[in-house]
Formats: structure tokens, C-alpha cells, sequence
């Protein structure tokens, strides 16, 4: 009996040990060449070049990635607490990595035998958006990216490290980041959003094509529902506000779309001009601020001045289409008649 049980000791041991090896040439491989953390002190994505107004409205906009930076405190809070609640309620409580979230979503892998997902936190979705910029489903980026959060987590702050996830995320219709995210859906800044739309906002960080509101409504309503839940859950607000943000209507559109139409000769011309003098990278991702003396309203009248008296010298003088059309056994009968007016009334 002592030798059966000195036996399994041994190959526990023994197996063990082989996993630990395993684990540790995986590691050793896997961590080889991981991209440099240093760099999120620079964090420097592409940006929205905008054209202003002489009144400070934007007139135009160009850019590869639609991208405005804001800092927290340029967030509304309820939508700081409604990304955390959805994406990783334990954010200032882990260290880059929810071991209980792994675990779980380990199992439900098993459960499906293959990675249908991850229990992925907030600093693990800034690494693979930032650094690594892979989303292959494979425990090979997982392991890196855990890796890789861990030492994010070590060197940056909670804050600088949500600073990152709410600027970097793709958020759906060319939008990056929450800022150009609240234009884009409801023609607001971020800091001006109610908690119907925070939530509506938060939602689309799983999915934004899934979750469009444009395009699935009934789909990002659900998930909106989601989010409330989960903020009521966590403490973020009670159980009345969540039902008031139910019923909250959602308006959406951008509203500087007509000033944008209005003025798009004039910030045309800008355009050519900021592309010659500063190159087509620092135009369509250096984030650059142009301001000019273009008064909107004017320009705006300018605009309407010129379709309507377009408008009414194409009435006078226009071409209104052909005055008769002849058939063959015609033609002859008419081209003696113009002949004989054209005699009589010859031309100067």
C-alpha cells in the first residue's frame, strides 16, 4: 500500500514538474520580442485635423481614424461607471489580470472546445488594442497579453490606464475613442451625455457593428439594458435611475453636418492648402486645430445666394429641351421654311 501510494506521489510530482517546465519554455517563447510598454507614455494615435469657424464652429473635419483625445475629467462620470461595470467591475481591485473571469471563461472554452472568449480585463483590451493589435482567438496572444498587462499594471496608473481604453476602442461608424463616439451618435461631447446614452455608448464595446443603434436598434437597447443592470448591480445607481434611463428617448445625429455641407469649398481649399505646406499625414492624423475668419451665417447665405439666382438664370436662359421633333417625311418641308426666315431676317 505504502509503495502504490510513494508511486502516485512520484508521478504527481513527476507530472508536475513537466507541466512547470512546459509552462515555463511556453513562457519563455512566448514572452520573446513582447512590444515595448514604454510607449504608452507617448501615446499619440491618430487624430482628427478640424477647420474652424471664425465663431468657432467646425466647418471641416479629415482624418484616417476619427479621434478626438479627452482626459477623464472631459468624461461624463456615468460613463466612466458604465464601461467598468460592463467591461471589468473589478478594475481597481486586480493587478492587469481577473483570475476569477479567466477561470471562467476557461471553462465555458472546454464547454465549447474552442475559445469562443476571454473574461478579458480593461488594461488586457488596452494591451491587445494598443500594443499588440491582434484579436486572433489564441491562447498564445492571451498568454502574451496577459504578460504584457501585468507589467502595464506595474508601471501605469488605474487612470492612465482607462485614459487609454476610453481614446483607443473602435466604438462603431468610424468612430475611436468616446468623445468622437457621443458626436457621432448624438452630437454631443462626452461630458454632456445623460445615463441613457452612457449606457447605449458602453454597450458597443463588445460589438459595435453588432450593437449599431442606427442599424439594430432593438440589439443596442438590449445591450443598453445590460448595462444599466450591471451598473445597478455594481452600486453605480439605483434601481429608479435605471428605470428612468429605460425609458429615456435616444435623438440621434450629428449636428454639424449642415455647417460641415455648407462650407465644404471653403475648407476644401484649406484642406489643399494644409496638406501642401504640412503633408498628408499631419493633415489626416496630427489632430491639428485650424482656425479661420470665415463667418458661418454669411457663408451659409453666400451658399443659398448663389443656388437661387443659379436657380433662376437657368429659368430665363436654360435649356428647356427640344421645341419639335420631326419625323423624316418632315425635315425637307422645314429645313425650306428656316431657309426662307433666315432670307428675310438675315443675321448682323
Amino acid at each position: 500500500m505504502k509503495k502504490k501510494f510513494k508511486f502516485a506521489i512520484g508521478l504527481l510530482i513527476a507530472a508536475l514538474l513537466v507541466v512547470v517546465i512546459i509552462g515555463a519554455v511556453l513562457w519563455y517563447l512566448w514572452s520573446s520580442n513582447l512590444p515595448y510598454i514604454g510607449s504608452l507614455k507617448d501615446y499619440n494615435p491618430p487624430v482628427i485635423t478640424e477647420i474652424f469657424g471664425a465663431d468657432g464652429r467646425v466647418i471641416g473635419k479629415y482624418y484616417s481614424e476619427k479621434r478626438i483625445i479627452v482626459g477623464l475629467d472631459q468624461v461624463s462620470g456615468d460613463l466612466l461607471n458604465a464601461i467598468i461595470a460592463s467591461e471589468d467591475d473589478r478594475f481597481y481591485e486586480h493587478e492587469g489580470i481577473d483570475f476569477t473571469g479567466i477561470l471562467r471563461a476557461f471553462i465555458k472554452n472546454l464547454m465549447a472546445t474552442r475559445i469562443t472568449g476571454g473574461g478579458s480585463t480593461i488594461t488586457q483590451q488596452v494591451t491587445r488594442e494598443v500594443l499588440l493589435k491582434d484579436k486572433t482567438q489564441t491562447y498564445k496572444r492571451k498568454a502574451r497579453e496577459a504578460m504584457l498587462s501585468l507589467q502595464i499594471e506595474k508601471m501605469f496608473s488605474k487612470e492612465r490606464i482607462l485614459f487609454l481604453f476610453i481614446n483607443e476602442i473602435y466604438l462603431g461608424h468610424g468612430a475611436y475613442g468616446v468623445e468622437a463616439a457621443a458626436r457621432t451618435y448624438f452630437g454631443k461631447n462626452a461630458k454632456d451625455l445623460n445615463l441613457a446614452e452612457c449606457a447605449l455608448i458602453a454597450g458597443l464595446y463588445q460589438a459595435p457593428s453588432r450593437y449599431d443603434p442606427i442599424a439594430h436598434f432593438e440589439r443596442a437597447k438590449e445591450r443598453q439594458r445590460y448595462v444599466l443592470q450591471r451598473m445597478a448591480e455594481v452600486g453605480y445607481i439605483t434601481e429608479e435611475q435605471r428605470i428612468a434611463a429605460l425609458g429615456t428617448s435616444l435623438v440621434f445625429g450629428e449636428k454639424e453636418d449642415d455647417n460641415i455641407k455648407q462650407c465644404r469649398y471653403f475648407s476644401e481649399y484649406v484642406r489643399r492648402y494644409l496638406e501642401g505646406r504640412y503633408g498628408r499625414e499631419m493633415l489626416y492624423e496630427g489632430g491639428l486645430k485650424v482656425y479661420t475668419t470665415l463667418d458661418v451665417d454669411m457663408q451659409t447665405s453666400a451658399v443659398k445666394s448663389l443656388a437661387m439666382g443659379l436657380g433662376e438664370l437657368d429659368k430665363r436662359e436654360g435649356y428647356r429641351g427640344p421645341l419639335k421633333s420631326l419625323s423624316a417625311d418632315e425635315f425637307d418641308a422645314f429645313k425650306k421654311e428656316s431657309e426662307e426666315k433666315m432670307l428675310e431676317n438675315p443675321p448682323v
